[in-house]
């Protein structure tokens, strides 16, 4: 069963983690890692959660690790998992588990003292893989390791079966395949989700839109997409994305990847794939249970751009990131050096005020404002000149102001 070893990394001696899984049983096989952490282990990838599999029970995790002084919370004790907080980071401790019925959203469970039953009820090989904490040594119950060697994102058993269980497993299936995988994919599991698509409206928008966003966030999601697209994966909750989407989404990989955008917006890329129309992108944005600030940008990028002669103005007028987005987008002119440019740009602030026209002899009222737009707009067309400039626009407009209150 053991035939690897993770990689010595710092990770797997962060402060206090040794002493936490001493006192879990580490000395005699009590604890493993588990899931994500050994798969990215095993790939050199640096871990940020570390999650915990146990044979003790939830109550005597908490009982030993607060006797140590260590901070447990109970965040999800329905399901056998604390969290254990050292040095201010969080460490998931789960006992041992198996399924005794599911509908597709949540599960009944019973503990196990079988490490082979807890990882049965796991999705993929690849994240079933469990190692001891002490020795690095690798258990291996599904062929993971073979399976993450060759890029090969695999149920567990039989994929039905595994939808069935929780029905998000099919979105998490094309999440995988992007991050970990090769294609073409998996026969068993990708005819599964096909099969099952209509399952996941089921699912709260919120677990839907989770799942996207992590999908949309990866470096190229472009191939995998296309996949779900051509597999009708997508119609059931977000039948608005098709192959066309799919075009709009490889430009904008493409104009990230010419402007050396790093950390792109999984938000924007999702507006790719929708029609360019914000009363639809704020729909979807809606539907999905996106934040007002997401659902604002979504419909923002997707909106025709306001009139402007270069993406300086644009993004004076519409702001920097809208700007940025549309222009991504396509929907304005400008491209990558557009891009850089916006970044780089200092936006200036209107450097002309109220006060100033009052200074210049025109008396408070409503003609202040009308004053102020119009001065505005010539600083503007003059590519936002430094404030000398902008009071001799202004006080041009209050000598005419004042000539013309006089004639009339």
């Amino acid at each position: 069963m053991t035939t690897a070893f993770l990689p010595e990394a710092p990770w797997r001696h962060r402060p206090g983690f040794d002493t936490l899984c001493a006192q879990l049983g580490s000395d005699n096989g009590g604890v493993r890692l588990v899931g994500g952490a050994v798969r990215d282990g095993m790939l050199g990838i640096d871990v940020s959660d570390i999650d915990l599999a146990t044979r003790l029970l939830p109550e005597e995790v908490t009982e030993r690790l607060t006797a140590a002084g260590i901070k447990v919370v109970p965040t999800g004790i329905a399901h056998g998992t604390v969290t254990a907080i050292i040095h201010h980071r969080p460490v998931e401790i789960t006992t041992l588990r198996r399924d005794v019925s599911t509908d597709g959203r949540r599960a009944t469970i019973v503990y196990t003292g079988d490490w082979r039953e807890d990882a049965a009820r796991r999705d993929f090989t690849i994240n079933a893989l469990y190692a001891d904490p002490a020795t690095g040594a690798v258990y291996d119950y599904f062929g993971g390791l073979d399976d993450l060697a060759e890029g090969r994102v695999r149920f567990i058993g039989d994929p039905r079966q595994r939808i069935a269980e929780d029905h998000l497993r099919i979105l998490r299936f094309f999440r995988f395949l992007a991050r970990f995988g090769r294609l073409p994919p998996d026969a068993d599991g990708f005819s599964a989700c096909v099969d099952m698509a209509n399952s996941l409206m089921a699912l709260s928008r919120e677990r839907v839109a989770d799942e996207m966003m992590k999908l949309l966030a990866l470096p190229d999601p472009a191939e995998v997409v296309r996949l779900m697209i051509e597999g009708g994966i997508l119609a059931p909750v977000l039948p608005e994305i098709r192959m066309d989407g799919l075009d709009r989404l490889r430009a904008l990989l493409q104009q990230e990847a010419s402007a050396g955008i790093s950390g792109a917006s999984p938000l924007l890329r999702l507006a790719a794939l929708l029609p360019p129309d914000a009363a639809i992108g704020d729909m979807v944005a809606s539907r999905l249970k996106l934040s007002n600030k997401a659902r604002k940008r979504i419909a923002a990028a997707l909106t025709r751009p306001l009139p402007h002669k270069d993406a300086l103005e644009l993004a004076f007028r519409a702001g920097k990131e809208t700007a940025i987005d549309q222009i991504l987008l396509g929907q304005a002119p400008g491209g990558a050096d557009a891009v850089r440019a916006v970044e780089r740009w200092p936006m200036p602030e209107f450097p002309v005020g109220g006060r100033d026209l009052i200074e210049l002899g025109v008396d408070p009222g409503p003609p202040i404002a009308r004053l102020l737009s119009l001065i505005r707009e010539d600083w503007i067309a003059e590519g936002f000149p430094d404030r000398d400039r902008a009071l001799a626009l202004a006080a041009d407009y209050a000598s005419q102001f004042r000539r013309e209150s006089q004639q009339s």
